[in-house]
């Protein structure tokens, strides 16, 4: 399986690709990404450079975001100055469900940031899917806090903020990584 960084005329594969998942998601009985995710934010991030894909022969098998930039009101100043990077919208088809693509995902990113030079791979998820939540425990993550309040959007309740980090370490995903190096990998 192969890494690529996402173009823009990958986005109608991508949306199509949530919108599995998040039918997969309703019928766990969850509400995570039960709103369809706008196609201009989408583009966005794909445009930024941040937007992954596996490849397992023509199909896409997974995605992931991995961005330096972290969601405002999440994380603190103290922890907004160790270097870090931020999982996004880690994705595994349902063709590809059960090969532990997802933690291999997990390990790519966090050995991308460990190039990087950042400390710290850290992720927000949603605040009900305790399910979701077990899972990153189980890959290495350590939960950090639950912010409910401030939602950056409509200033409800937050839906995506449990938070949890693990150190970074280089590691043997098994991907052939087609991906550019980043750019620019911290914030300045």
């Amino acid at each position: 399986m192969k890494i690529t960084l996402a173009e823009p005329s990958d986005l109608p594969k991508l949306l199509a690709f949530r919108t599995e998942a998040a039918a997969w998601l309703s019928a766990l009985g969850t509400d995570q990404w039960k709103r369809p995710y706008p196609a201009d934010r989408l583009l966005a991030t794909i445009e930024a450079g941040t937007v992954f894909m596996v490849h397992d022969r023509e199909a896409i098998a997974a995605t992931i975001t991995l961005t330096p930039e972290a969601e405002d009101g999440l994380w603190t100043d103290q922890e907004l100055s160790e270097p870090s990077l931020f999982v996004n919208k880690l994705t595994v088809a349902r063709t590809h469900a059960g090969q532990n693509l997802g933690g291999r995902l997990l390990d790519w990113a966090g050995d991308r940031a460990f190039r990087c030079s950042a400390k710290w791979l850290r992720l927000d998820a949603w605040t009900t899917n305790e399910a979701l939540q077990r899972y990153y425990l189980g890959q290495g993550f350590e939960h950090v806090r639950t912010v409910r309040e401030g939602s950056a959007i409509n200033g409800g309740p937050r839906v995506s903020g449990w938070l949890a980090q693990r150190a970074t370490r280089p590691t043997d995903h098994g991907f052939v990584d087609g991906a550019p190096a980043l750019s620019e990998c911290l914030p300045r």
